[in-house]
């Protein structure tokens, strides 16, 4: 109560695992006691020490506020030192806030604490429960090692390596969603690995680098003399794959002619090489991949159904990196080793906690890939073992905006809608700055801002010194 007279807060919210009667009582008494808007959330928690419960009750409240775009103060005071040590973690690295804490001693105060977190220590809770985490290992499979390279301590990766694992001892096609960088070809290469193919070929194509007078031969083969330049046979990357698995990457790039021919092939398993006479047998296990929206095609009529519902019988949607909470620095440790491994004049190279933060508030569009080339160049430039925060900066890309209206970003494919906000904000704060030499309170009247710690806020929240 002493904190909410104390300051000049919009509303405040409280978050209490006590009986629903006392906190029902102790409403109406605040109801009394204050005029600011006020709400009261229950959760739960089987131990007030429980980590992972208090972690998860207060980053869905938190992600909520920070939705509404408010600026965020937390009271340290109440609660057991592990629900402090939760809400010092959050409000340092996902959530920056302010930080009060009263006593009858000293009244209420605004703490100061004055130390920079990786959000990589936010507890194992940013990933998954405990208790979810306790019932997938007694319920499901030891993962085949077939799958070790693909990284991740993510919920909903660890169910799509089940889930993997499960078809790769089936002979179902296999259709992977997934934007591009998201490990679409390590899946695959893990199935096959993992399955009664293991020891015969896998033959990865790209479909969307072939030129479209080359893709029948690509795919089916040819003889020669079928056409200018066919000096010899050709096997197509169907005999190539005969008795293992052929993954064609980027399906949804083949043209509608094309599909008709693949699709004769899938359902007689034969083949015709170009400029050939007899037909010959398919013996493969297809596994395709595409970052488009294959259904949403089919509906627009730019993929043939028939087709879609032959290869998409063991579906996989593998998340962009942005939305796998908590995988993000184990991944950057990973590839950091990766890349001494590869190079031994970059071993032991490892980002600063300044810099695991600046690696934690970019979106990543390009997800894996885009993240080892950063971390590559970064380790190339810099002069020590520790990479820096500049030197993560410095080996990013800052791609161009296009200008084509708000609406630039397919959200069929998913989108970052905290990074679509900043694209819009962080230049707008940055000429308000620069327009009042960095007098932030000047800066936050020009932007509507009702104050300087607002503004200060956004800067954090947009990564703007």
């Amino acid at each position: 109560m002493s904190t909410l007279r104390a300051g000049r807060f919009s509303r405040a919210e409280l978050l209490c695992s006590y009986a629903r009667d006392e906190v029902n009582s102790y409403k109406v008494w605040l109801s009394a006691e204050t005029n600011i808007p006020f709400d009261i959330y229950h959760e739960p928690l089987s131990s007030p020490v429980n980590f992972a419960e208090i972690h998860q009750a207060a980053a869905k409240r938190l992600e909520c506020l920070r939705r509404d775009g408010e600026s965020l103060a937390i009271l340290l005071s109440p609660g057991t030192p592990a629900m402090q040590a939760v809400w010092i973690l959050l409000g340092k690295t996902r959530f920056p806030a302010i930080f009060y804490q009263s006593s009858l001693e000293q009244g209420v105060q605004q703490v100061e604490i004055p130390f920079q977190i990786a959000a990589e220590y936010v507890p194992a809770a940013a990933t998954v429960s405990s208790v979810s985490m306790s019932k997938m290992a007694v319920l499901s499979a030891p993962v085949d090692a077939a799958f070790d390279n693909i990284i991740t301590r993510n919920k909903a990766m660890l169910v799509l390596k089940q889930q993997a694992q499960v078809l790769a001892q089936k002979q179902v096609p296999v259709l992977i969603y997934g934007e591009t960088g998201t490990g679409k070809e390590l899946f695959a290469r893990a199935i096959h690995n993992a399955g009664p193919r293991a020891e015969e070929p896998f033959v990865a194509i790209n479909c969307g680098a072939i030129p479209a007078d080359l893709i029948d031969s690509t795919l089916f083969g040819h003889k020669k003399g079928a056409f200018t330049g066919a000096i010899a046979d050709r096997l197509g990357v169907f005999q190539q794959a005969s008795g293992g698995t052929l993954f064609l990457d980027e399906f949804g790039e083949l043209t509608p002619d094309v599909q008709v021919r693949l699709l004769r092939v899938l359902q007689d398993g034969t083949c015709m090489p170009v400029g050939g006479t007899k037909e010959k047998p398919v013996d493969v296990r297809l596994i395709t991949a595409t970052h488009r929206n294959l259904m949403a095609d089919v509906s627009d009529g730019r993929f043939r159904e028939d087709l879609f519902y032959r290869v998409a019988v063991g579906v996989l949607h593998l998340p962009p990196l942005r939305e796998r909470e908590g995988d993000l620095m184990l991944l950057a440790d990973e590839l950091l080793n990766a890349i001494g491994q590869q190079d031994q004049t970059l071993s032991g190279k490892k980002a600063s906690p300044e810099a695991k933060n600046i690696v934690l508030k970019h979106a990543w569009p390009g997800n894996v890939r885009e993240l080892h080339a950063t971390l590559l160049r970064a380790a190339l430039w810099c002069h020590s073992d520790s990479i820096e925060a500049d030197d993560i900066v410095a080996a990013m890309f800052q791609m161009p905006r296009r200008e084509e209206g708000p609406l630039v970003h397919d959200v069929s494919q998913g989108i970052d809608i905290q990074k679509v906000m900043g694209e819009f904000a962080k230049p707008y704060l940055q000429q308000a700055l620069s327009l009042t030499g960095g007098n932030k309170t000047r800066a936050a009247k020009l932007l509507g801002l009702n104050s300087q710690q607002t503004l200060s806020n956004w800067m954090d929240k947009y990564g703007i010194e």
